[in-house]
């Protein structure tokens, strides 16, 4: 009876009276997702490691991971505001699904190159799975085309919270990887399966419960999906300043991202059951920050917010690298973690409230683009560094451009808003109206003018 109840309580806080059917499906298949990109996390460098893989070898597959998701993610965001979101939130899976399978079963490098970049393995910590993938345009886009403009800080808080949950439960399924001293590249393949092939299945949950969603049809019958994908235009001076943040942020998270399971085998020998042990406990303690992130940006500003985070955040890694020990350095990263989750939906509802509405999966997807290619470079950097220079050398190098990616933040969104510019010769004036009311009364109490 007393877990009925509070199961029914945790039921109720997750999926609020205001959440519609879309909304519901998305959480579950984030829940679904997220664990399987947890697993992968924790397991892929530590894998390549074990078949054979230098820092340096491991670090240029993140950059082709990085680039081909970099296209394929403009790609989605571009497409799925003229055809929809729904078929990426089906087909994206699917190929992460393909990826794992072909981890499972192959040593093979050109397989395993060709499946993470198309399945976007090792990607994130596996300390939070908020990013769920290419798609992610897209599902930011429906969630922001669902939900009413008041609660979509809320939204993507509770998708993040999701999240969590998800990548708790796949930090706990990594234990199923057993290791032992002086494996051969067979005996890793065969103890690393296990791994991979739930981070398979879930993707296909994940790819089969968005068949659920129900696309919203827009006022008047014209949903505008018909033409060709086009340059989001009228959001161009929101646009250009995300590049800007997102270029330095994504130099600083290519360099420690990918390697942070990585880096405690190397540093501190940690295996892989206690690095996911480790990543369990940290999305345990960051389902709450999460869900309190609308509150915090209400109190402080959703700028303030975002730019409190990145610095503390920054700030946290060169402590962490020098630790003397690994419970003493995943506590620090455990601190991090927590104040990082505050940030990821601010940020996303933050890019939504800033786009115009029918641009809204092409600046999700664009404003990341540069990034991608400074992600690149610092994976490509870190992965050298480790092997020549210091395994702390990456994080110090992240967290600089953390913090001035905070300074910039600071500097481009605190005075003044960006809004769109200019009217749209495809659209009714009168269309959006009560978004748009909403998206200011959003900026005024986010601490924007």
């Amino acid at each position: 009876m007393w877990l009925q109840s509070s199961v029914r309580r945790i039921w109720e806080v997750v999926v609020p009276r205001w959440a519609d059917r879309n909304l519901r499906v998305l959480l579950l298949a984030r829940i679904a997702m997220s664990v399987g990109r947890a697993v992968a996390a924790v397991v892929t460098a530590l894998y390549l490691a074990a078949v054979g893989f230098s820092a340096v070898r491991i670090g240029v597959l993140f950059v082709c991971v990085t680039i081909v998701s970099a296209l394929m993610s403009s790609a989605i965001g571009l497409v799925a505001d003229r055809v929809g979101r729904r078929p990426f939130l089906v087909a994206v899976p699917l190929l992460a699904a393909a990826a794992g399978i072909a981890y499972a079963i192959s040593r093979d490098t050109v397989v395993l190159f060709v499946a993470a970049s198309l399945g976007s393995f090792g990607r994130g910590a596996g300390a939070g799975a908020g990013n769920v993938g290419p798609y992610q345009p897209a599902e930011s886009a429906l969630v922001a085309e669902t939900v009413r403009p008041e609660n979509r800080a809320a939204a993507f808080a509770r998708l993040s919270f999701v999240s969590s949950i998800g990548a708790l439960l796949g930090g706990l399924a990594a234990a199923v990887v057993r290791t032992h001293p002086g494996m051969t590249a067979a005996q890793a393949t065969v103890a690393y399966r296990p791994a991979f092939l739930i981070a398979a299945a879930l993707a296909v949950v994940s790819g089969v419960l968005a068949l659920w969603i129900r696309e919203p049809a827009h006022e008047g019958g014209h949903t505008g999906r018909q033409r060709l994908p086009r340059w989001p235009r009228r959001s161009w001076p929101a646009l250009w300043r995300f590049w800007v943040t997102n270029s330095i942020n994504g130099a600083g998270i290519g360099m420690f991202g990918p390697f942070v399971s990585y880096w405690f085998f190397r540093r501190y020998g940690a295996s892989p059951a206690t690095i996911g042990l480790l990543f369990a406990l940290i999305n345990v303690g960051t389902l709450l920050p999460t869900l309190a992130a609308s509150r915090i940006a209400r109190r402080l500003g959703t700028v303030r917010a975002i730019v409190a985070v990145r610095v503390i955040g920054g700030a946290l890694l060169v402590p962490m690298v020098l630790a003397p020990s690994f419970w003493l350095a995943g506590t620090l990263y455990f601190v991090r973690m927590m104040v990082q989750r505050v940030g990821l939906p601010l940020r996303q509802s933050f890019t939504q409230d800033m786009a115009d509405p029918r641009e809204r999966a092409s600046v999700a997807a664009l404003s990341n683009l540069p990034a991608q290619a400074t992600m690149a470079g610092g994976q490509a950097t870190a992965g050298w560094l480790f092997d020549q220079v210091d395994l702390a050398a990456p994080f110090v190098l992240a967290a600089v451009f953390q913090i001035a990616n905070a300074v910039a933040y600071w500097a481009l969104f605190s005075r003044r808003p960006p809004r769109p510019t200019g009217p749209d010769p495809d659209d009714d004036p009168s269309r959006h109206a009560d978004d748009r009311a909403a998206g200011t009364t959003l900026r005024s109490a986010s601490g924007l003018p």
